[in-house]
């Protein structure tokens, strides 16, 4: 099935053209359309659908094997139809979870080589074919013109290119380059001083460059430095709220960014499920109510915000709360260091990035810290080394975005479940072990109404804004995006803001 863009937890029939569930959503059937195939002619079978779940179960993401292991039983009740059971956990995603499945062609998938890297081009059953690849430059898509569903209602207004070029960069420098000459049609920008005085040249005024500035509704991303609590120097909550007052947002925001971001402080920011500002309600305390330990009194009455500093760069307020948060949890300043009462060990951590942006931040992060007697490290690796020590929790310190949307569900596992905080993979990057977390996850799960969910989720919200597991960052407040004017697109915005898959190109009269 296909997501709506803008109806959260809506999906529309793609491949399955039926779909059977229950009111406890114990199971879910799919019926599979006669007319669709594989980019190879090969028609989509029930076996097909079978045969991807059981790999993606076994040797799929980390987040497909916590996700298709739910299912207790699978089978085919009909040479065109499917049929998933779940146990009686009460997830009530899991029919929206299995209808996302992403079918593979069992006749062309090699399976005892599927988790190697692999450059071998094989059939899917979407709008487009994989046409040409350089890896490290670029990939090609052409659009299959014997595509079976292009004419399904779910699919009027999408994919109107021919063909679609994904070229990538070493860095951002060449990237915005790149696009001043005209070699690529849109993009995205999130940095303030680009936006600012990067997009006055030649080209833009003689070519009639679009810039323009979007509203969302889904949640802004949550950028932050996530702490690595499974390491010893960061598992006491008063050493990482002392850590979080002493990072001056206003100074940098002001210095580096023409004070365009905004401060993030909820983990669904900007939405209808963020709980920043806003008092629990009844339902929201009942959830919580067996773990109000965990929780602080500001986060519930919903008067907590990060802290806000002067804006001087050297706020003496803040730098008092951390020291004695500080020396609260064991550590001395003693000639002009930070160290630990019990063995005079300094306060010293890497943090580990991978691009020039993230390296200046963190440097500037580092220098805040040298006031207090805090070492801060900033090595700067390859991706490829980032992402090995990201997976296995290599790190003291990374930065780090995760992208909610509003319709949060088993995901939440994947981010900020206590069974995913020692498997490798996952995003729970902050090793969080809570039961609350884990309770208020299951409570979104079994959700019945908008209601239910939005309460659960601002729940689980107030319970990861009470653990201070990260510094959080900055977001801009709107979309902001540049494009050339022969690429079109709708006037009214999906949720998300652009969509490129509804764009099109302009026509030239002849």
């Amino acid at each position: 099935m296909v997501r709506s863009q803008d109806e959260p937890f809506t999906l529309y029939g793609l491949i399955a053209n039926g779909v059977e569930t229950d009111d406890a959503r114990s199971f879910v059937a799919f019926t599979i359309d006669p007319r669709a195939r594989f980019s190879d002619g090969r028609p989509v079978t029930a076996d097909d659908v079978l045969f991807s779940w059981s790999l993606l179960r076994d040797k799929g993401r980390p987040n497909h094997r916590l996700y298709y292991a739910k299912v207790v039983k699978a089978a085919k009740v009909a040479p065109d139809k499917v049929r998933f059971d779940f146990d009686s956990a009460g997830d009530r995603e899991l029919p929206l979870i299995l209808a996302l499945l992403p079918v593979l062609p069992k006749h062309a998938t090699d399976v005892e080589r599927f988790g190697e890297p692999s450059l071998t081009i094989g059939p899917g059953s979407g709008p487009y074919v994989v046409a040409e690849v350089r890896a490290g430059s670029f990939v090609v898509l052409k659009r299959n013109t014997e595509y079976w569903a292009r004419d399904l209602a779910v699919n009027r207004g999408h994919f109107n290119f021919d063909e679609l070029r994904f070229e990538f960069y070493r860095d951002t420098t060449g990237w915005l380059e790149a696009f001043k000459r005209g070699l690529y049609d849109f993009r995205i920008e999130d940095d303030p001083k680009r936006w600012a005085n990067d997009y006055d040249f030649p080209a833009a005024r003689t070519d009639g460059l679009i810039r323009e500035t979007l509203d969302t509704k889904t949640p802004k991303p949550m950028l932050a430095f996530v702490f690595n609590t499974l390491r010893e120097i960061f598992a006491d909550k008063r050493v990482r709220e002392a850590l979080l007052a002493l990072f001056d947002f206003e100074w940098m925001n002001a210095k580096l960014f023409h004070s365009a971001y905004a401060r993030t402080g909820s983990f669904f920011e900007g939405s209808v499920l963020s709980a920043r500002g806003i008092p629990a309600s009844g339902a929201e305390r009942s959830l919580l109510a067996p773990f109000l330990k965990e929780l602080r009194a500001d986060v519930l009455s919903g008067t907590y915000q990060p802290p806000r500093s002067d804006g001087s760069g050297a706020d003496r307020v803040h730098a008092r709360r951390a020291f004695a948060l500080l020396a609260e949890a064991g550590w001395n300043f003693r000639n002009g260091a930070l160290v630990r009462k019990a063995d005079a060990a300094p306060f010293q951590f890497e943090i580990l990035v991978t691009k020039r942006e993230e390296e200046r931040i963190a440097t500037i992060y580092a220098t805040m810290l040298r006031r207090a007697g805090i070492t801060a490290n900033v090595r700067m690796v390859e991706g490829g080394q980032f992402e090995a020590r990201r997976q296995q929790y290599d790190f003291d310190m990374i930065p780090v975005t995760w992208q909610q949307s509003l319709s949060p569900g088993n995901e939440q596992y994947f981010y900020f479940g206590s069974m995913s905080a020692d498997q490798p993979a996952t995003r729970n990057y902050m090793g969080i072990k809570s039961g609350a977390a884990d309770a208020m996850i299951d409570a979104l799960l079994r959700a019945k109404s908008l209601e239910q969910l939005t309460s659960a989720a601002r729940a689980l919200d107030r319970v990861l804004m009470s653990g201070l597991y990260v510094i959080p960052l900055f977001h801009l407040p709107q979309q902001w995006v540049t494009r050339w004017p022969h690429i079109e697109r709708p006037k009214i915005l999906p949720d998300q803001g652009a969509m490129p898959e509804v764009w099109w190109q302009k026509r030239v009269a002849q």
